[in-house]
This record gives structure tokens, sequence and C-alpha cells, in this order.
């Protein structure tokens, strides 16, 4: 299953204007500048301290694939997080967003139309409002439903009800996400 959260964030990366550090000594580097320990990334990355060290003097090089990927993933977390604060106040104010999605919609409406969720590909432009509520609530920490309420929404709303001129009453379902991804 595909996250939303999981989508804003790789909608955020596409704003960043420098590479991430490439060696596994500046990402180390990189991360106890951020956490200012040795011992916070180690603890982070689920490693001893004296290895968090050895990458920082370059004694160690290569780390096993399972570190490399958890160590690229934090750094890209926390790489150039003015640039991805701009580019959300950005679309939070002015632009709103766009999600592509393919999932499962299904909808609670009056009696007698047709209500069986089917799976459905949308790409639909959302407004500023619903791409705040969206960002403010990652950043809270709210979990994936919320989010996907949020969205199913925004959805509802723009797509299904077209900004309210059809569909009085009709409640959207958005199931078994096959896949979401975002620009803004």
């Amino acid at each position: 299953m595909a996250d939303i959260g999981d989508g804003l964030t790789r909608a955020d990366e596409q704003h960043l204007t420098r590479p991430i550090p490439k060696s596994a000594g500046a990402q180390m580097r990189f991360l106890v500048k951020r956490l200012k320990t040795t011992r916070a990334v180690a603890g982070l990355l689920g490693i001893s301290q004296r290895t968090v060290e050895r990458y920082v003097a370059d004694q160690l090089r290569q780390p096993k694939p399972a570190l490399a990927a958890r160590l690229e993933n934090e750094v890209r977390r926390r790489w150039q997080p003015l640039v991805r604060k701009r580019a959300r106040d950005r679309a939070a104010t002015r632009t709103g967003l766009v999600i592509e999605t393919r999932a499962r919609f299904g909808f609670t409406a009056a009696p007698g139309t047709s209500d069986d969720g089917r799976m459905r590909r949308i790409t639909q432009h959302l407004p500023p409002e619903y791409a705040g509520r969206l960002f403010a609530a990652q950043e809270a920490g709210a979990a994936e439903d919320a989010l996907q309420r949020i969205a199913a929404e925004g959805l509802q709303e723009l797509y299904f009800k077209d900004q309210g001129t059809r569909a009085p009453g009709l409640l959207v379902e958005f199931t078994d996400i096959d896949y979401v991804e975002f620009d803004f």
C-alpha cells in the first residue's frame, strides 16, 4: 500500500537544489552536524557510537546495504529543510498541489445510486487549503488514515462533487491505494 505521507515527502525532494552527500562519511558528518552528537546518530541508525565515529573519520567507507539504505533515508529526510519549507509554504498559501492516485473509490449516496467501489486513476489539483491541511497534519505526526481522510475529502469536493455543483450528500471512501503521487 502506498503511503500519503511518503508521497508528500517524495514531492518535497523535487524542490531540492543540491544532491545529498554521496559518501558514507559525508552522510555521517551531515547527520552528526544536524543531531549534534555521535550518540544520537548511533541511536537513530541502530549502530554503535564508535562505528559512527569511524565513518566520520573515514576509517570505514562501505556500509552494509541495510545501513547504507537507512543512512541515505535519514540524510534525505533532513536535507535542505529551508528549501522544503519554502516549497510547502508556497503550496499551502498560493499554488496548492496535484494528487495523482490509483485507488478504490466507493460512495455513500442516495438510494438507488451505484455505490460499489471500483479502481479509478485520478489526477486532480487540490487548492491551497487542502495542501495546508495535509502538510499541517503530516508535521503534527498524524496517522496515515488521517492524511487519507484529508485527501479523500479534497477529491470528494473537487472531483466527485465538482465544487458543490453536483451530487449533494455524496461521501467518498478512499481505500486500497495502489499508488499516490503529489506534485507542488
